[in-house]
């Protein structure tokens, strides 16, 4: 009884492997189908991913200077205490 169990638990377990196997495969071909396209719209939403990090980091950067400035240079006396 317990060889038929597991038995079934493993041609299941397999099942499920395919799936996931095909699901992947359909995901990285989507993926590919993306990348490859060289539409307009495509690029143009690319340049607009690019402007928003930019303008996102522009503005972190802008707004806590001072506080990476100093945790800067905490981390390198730090660094620059155990070398010596």
């Amino acid at each position: 009884m317990r060889n038929m169990a597991r038995t079934l638990k493993s041609k299941n377990s397999g099942r499920s492997n395919n799936v996931r196997k095909n699901k992947m495969e359909n995901v990285f071909t989507k993926a590919k189908g993306l990348l490859c396209n060289q539409s307009g719209d495509q690029m143009t939403g690319w340049l607009i991913v690019v402007l928003v990090v930019v303008v996102v980091g522009a503005v972190f950067m802008t707004l806590y200077q001072d506080s990476i400035t100093t945790i800067w240079n905490s981390i390198v006396s730090k660094i620059t205490g155990l070398l010596t």
